[in-house]
């Protein structure tokens, strides 16, 4: 079997899931908590090999993938550069001891961080994960402001261990375990102006939201009390790809400013040229006291950031040789040198700025092919960030995640790796690798026009 080129079209000879996928399914179902992946008689595939904008499976079939891995795989899976050098610092130093005697390189990454990021975000806490970046600004927020509450909006994702799970605003998520989750985080609404009472003015619903923010601030009792910091995501990834407002952003950012809050935004999904931009509050000239990063950093190896300005990170008292935040891994020699190399790669390759061109192309013809599609509400999002909102008529507006979910299956079965999402699941979430080629897109395009034109 040849490389994947990484520029290939589709190609699926054998129907998805295929046999070897279905065998490896039951034996997974044997050995893996039943809750973390979702089985059924047509899905999943079982990936095998990744290259540019292409997966295939462990049966042979090529996939063009519309979701880069979660967002992961901008720069394209596998980028040679990335692979080059996991592999030269895995064979130089697979392993440091971040805070006692630190990897050399751990200080390049923290210098790169630190000329990438928006003005004033200079000092980082190194991490594995997005939710343990999460974890790190909330402890930040704490230190910072001696006040443990934080107001976080609905429909939001910042992970699923424990503190980031009680500030995410998925209710599904946080029921079971709800006891031990505590009651510092305040929830209000995100805009979102297809689903608003003003009928898709955007404007205002944006202001509107930043009316009740300042209420809920203002009103007496505990529903203000001990709260330092707002977290959001500056575009909301799984609650629908929802852009805010253009005022929105600009409105959070002078209301921390004038009640002492501290701003924390999560470009977990959105960073590292996703949405156009290095970082989505670029669009909105926006700068948050502290940023968390992760998915788009190093191209596929786990690694995080929560990056601050010193004024925050200062309210840290310096290591008496016992840190208070810490981990074995914090700063692996193996994430830095794939971080190092993807926004290299980002930089060299000016694949923010295809993001952003590519992206507005493809959005500008799904809003054009779906321009009197029934099922079709809306299209929205910035650069490589689109959702498209499948209803069950015009009208009603009404959330139809059957046909999301019958997009994603089809799809699949035409060589198309699609995810739902949304806070009803009626949201297709597309999120292409920035490398994709005119001609993918074109056939991502035509093959997704014929599966909605069946659904008319």
């Amino acid at each position: 079997m040849e490389p994947l080129s990484g520029t290939a079209l589709p190609s699926v000879p054998v129907p998805p899931p295929g046999p070897r996928s279905r065998e490896l399914a039951a034996e997974l179902a044997r050995w893996e908590s039943p809750n973390v992946t979702y089985l059924a008689d047509n899905f999943p595939v079982f990936w095998d090999e990744a290259r540019g904008s292409n997966v295939r499976d462990v049966d042979g079939n090529v996939f063009l993938d519309l979701t880069s891995a979660f967002a992961v795989t901008g720069i394209g899976h596998g980028h040679p550069r990335v692979v080059s050098a996991i592999q030269a610092q895995a064979g130089r130093l697979l392993h440091g001891m971040g805070d006692v005697h630190p990897p050399a390189i751990k200080v390049d990454l923290l210098r790169a961080l630190a000329e990438v990021t928006p003005g004033g975000l200079t000092r980082s806490i190194l991490a594995s994960s997005g939710a343990e970046a999460v974890e790190a600004a909330l402890k930040t927020a704490v230190m910072a402001t001696g006040k443990p509450r934080v107001l976080a909006f609905h429909g939001s994702y910042h992970g699923l261990t424990y503190r980031a799970l009680s500030v995410s605003g998925r209710e599904d998520f946080r029921a079971p375990f709800q006891a031990q989750l505590g009651g510092g985080t305040v929830f209000v609404p995100y805009p979102y102006p297809y689903r608003s009472p003003f009928d898709g003015d955007a404007d205002a619903v944006g202001a509107q939201t930043l009316r009740y923010i300042r209420h809920v601030l203002d009103t007496p009792g505990t529903a203000h009390e001990g709260i330092g910091a707002i977290l959001m995501e500056p575009i909301q990834g799984r609650g629908g790809d929802l852009v805010p407002p253009d005022a929105f952003l600009p409105g959070i950012r002078q209301l921390c400013d004038e009640r002492g809050l501290l701003l924390i935004l999560d470009e977990i999904y959105t960073g590292f040229g996703r949405t156009g931009r290095w970082f989505a509050c670029e669009h909105w000239g926006v700068v948050p006291d502290l940023m968390v990063v992760g998915k788009g950093l190093t191209g596929g190896f786990p690694f995080a950031a929560c990056i601050g300005t010193d004024e925050v990170m200062g309210a840290w008292p310096k290591s008496t040789g016992e840190a208070i935040h810490t981990s074995t891994f914090l700063g692996h020699p193996v994430g830095c040198a794939a971080a190092l190399a993807a926004i290299s790669v980002l930089r060299d390759e000016k694949l923010v700025e295809r993001s952003a061109s590519l992206g507005a192309r493809m959005q500008a013809r799904l809003v054009e092919m779906t321009a009197d599609h029934p099922r079709v509400g809306e299209v929205r999002g910035r650069g490589m960030m689109i959702g498209v909102e499948m209803v069950r008529d015009r009208r009603s507006r009404a959330p139809a995640p059957e046909l999301s979910g019958r997009v994603v299956v089809e799809g699949l079965r035409r060589g198309l790796l699609v995810l739902g999402g949304g806070i009803h699941g009626n949201v297709l979430s597309l999120a292409p690798p920035f490398v994709m080629t005119e001609a993918q897109m074109d056939y991502a395009l035509a093959a997704m026009g014929e599966i909605l034109d069946e659904m008319r």
